[in-house]
């Protein structure tokens, strides 16, 4: 049986990227200058965490890989944590979306499951590999502190997972650049009881 043990997990969004706001999913962007900065003030000199997950898309992975190297941590590189895909989207700003077509974006942030881009992962495969990850996640460093450095599609999945929200609900969940979100998961034999408890934050 799984001893009791309590597993925290700090969830980051990584900063703003080379070219600014855009549906990127997949596209390996780096961080710009903003970028850096944002993750690093958010941060700052804190480092209660005992190990760092990472995306292994460059805005996410190249901050990841400063912070252990720095504090003498462990990095994974978790290629289930890339942002998920979005098709025919990815590399277009959310003005020419709309101007291409009007009311585009409330439809899909109303129901991302009807009206994804074409050629997008879809949302029950995304849940499916975040889902498997954050299992993984939990088995490998259960009772530890550990700092995940991921997406917004990342993280609102796992929020998702957490309070057992439905998938067509989840881009109703803003993350920030370099926001934090901390999720608890306590275990007790075969049971979890996740919580968050906080969103958006920073240490």
């Amino acid at each position: 049986m799984p001893p009791k043990q309590t597993t925290t997990l700090d969830l980051m969004r990584h900063g703003e990227p080379v070219g600014g706001r855009k549906y990127r999913g997949q596209t390996d962007d780096p961080l710009s200058e903003t970028g850096w900065a944002q993750m690093r003030q958010a941060v700052g000199d804190h480092c209660p965490w005992q190990a760092v997950i990472s995306s292994p898309l460059l805005r996410c992975s190249e901050f990841a890989r400063e912070l252990a190297a720095r504090h003498g941590l462990p990095l994974k590189l978790e290629p289930r944590l890339v942002e998920v895909g979005f098709g025919s989207w990815e590399g277009r700003t959310a003005d020419e979306l709309n101007i291409e077509s009007p009311g585009i974006l409330h439809q899909f942030r109303a129901d991302p499951i009807t009206h994804a881009p074409s050629g997008a992962e879809p949302l029950s495969e995304f849940h499916r590999r975040i889902h498997a990850a954050w299992k993984d996640v939990l088995a490998s460093y259960g009772g530890k502190h550990v700092l995940v450095v991921a997406h917004a599609g990342v993280i609102r999945m796992m929020v998702a997972l957490v309070l057992d929200t439905p998938l067509q609900n989840i881009f109703r969940l803003q993350v920030s650049s370099a926001g934090i979100t901390r999720l608890r998961v306590e275990q007790d034999g075969d049971r979890l009881f996740p919580q968050l408890l906080f969103h958006g934050g920073c240490l």
